[in-house]
């Protein structure tokens, strides 16, 4: 097992995805199946969330204690059907083209900032400092995922990159016309999830990968997680969320009101799957 390298990829999915993946790797713990000590941590939007505070020093106990809590700080969110009817078409105009897509869908971003359709960048900025435990990258392997919203290009960012964490979670959780896009060396970047909900395939080469997905599947050229490790000949498992899961999340994943029971659903979940995660992860 020592020469067994080990990945974590987390999946983005909203407000509640982040409970949601704390809850699941809070119960897997207490399962004894502890993913915290994956060598390597990939986070795609919320999931950068949740990848930073793992890998930064927070326990998984005081992580889940900070999902039960009143959520006072955070407004309500929601993605508009305007907004849904916006990413329909730039899907059907690029054809399947990733990077078309993802450059239409960075010009939504930019257009809905201007309008006044978003909060400012800055306000966007403090919200998720107050999720970090850290504002400084961890020595362990982390990747936070974005895209330039000019471009469309696809950027994974680490310690290496000299870009600042904070600003490397806000735009990957930068979710195009419901927040702003980020700035980063006068680049303006969007959320990482617009290539892939997870972006899995950036642990490719590890022999040990498991996938916490709040959102599983692919819609047109955003990859599906199974489409991304089905080639991988590392050992996988993908945890999504089930029936109760998908219950306690509700209808509006942005909703700070639905972390605290999709962050029990999360952990209640853990159980029923900890027998597969932990062959995958250590058998």
């Amino acid at each position: 097992m020592s020469n067994q390298r080990t990945a974590l990829v987390l999946g983005g999915g909203g407000i509640t995805g982040i409970a949601w993946e704390i809850g699941v790797l809070a119960g897997l713990a207490e399962a004894g199946v502890d993913l915290g000590t994956a060598d390597l941590v990939v986070g795609t939007s919320v999931g950068s969330v949740v990848g930073a505070q793992l890998t930064g020093g927070a326990t998984l106990e005081e992580m889940y204690a900070r999902q039960l809590e009143p959520p006072t700080q955070e407004k309500v969110a929601r993605m508009t059907r305007s907004n849904l009817a916006r990413y329909a078409w730039a899907m059907l105009v690029s054809r399947g083209r990733d990077v078309e897509f993802r450059r239409r869908v960075g010009a939504l971003a930019l257009a809905a900032e201007a309008a006044g359709l978003t909060p400012t960048e800055q306000e966007r900025l403090e919200v998720i400092g107050s999720r970090l435990v850290a504002r400084e990258w961890p020595d362990r392997a982390l990747t936070i995922t974005a895209i330039d919203a000019a471009t469309g290009e696809f950027h994974p960012f680490d310690r290496e990159s000299g870009v600042p964490l904070l600003q490397a979670v806000a735009a990957s959780c930068a979710v195009p016309g419901v927040y702003p896009p980020v700035t980063i060396d006068g680049h303006r970047y969007v959320d990482g999830g617009m290539r892939s909900a997870a972006n899995a395939d950036l642990a490719q080469g590890y022999d040990r990968l498991v996938v916490l997905a709040p959102i599983p599947r692919g819609v047109g050229p955003m990859a599906s997680v199974d489409a991304q490790v089905s080639g991988m000949l590392a050992r996988v498992a993908v945890v999504a969320p089930d029936e109760g899961s998908r219950t306690a999340i509700g209808r509006n994943v942005l909703d700070p009101a639905a972390r605290e029971p999709a962050a029990r659903a999360g952990r209640t979940q853990a159980a029923t799957v900890a027998q597969r995660v932990a062959e995958v992860w250590t058998g």
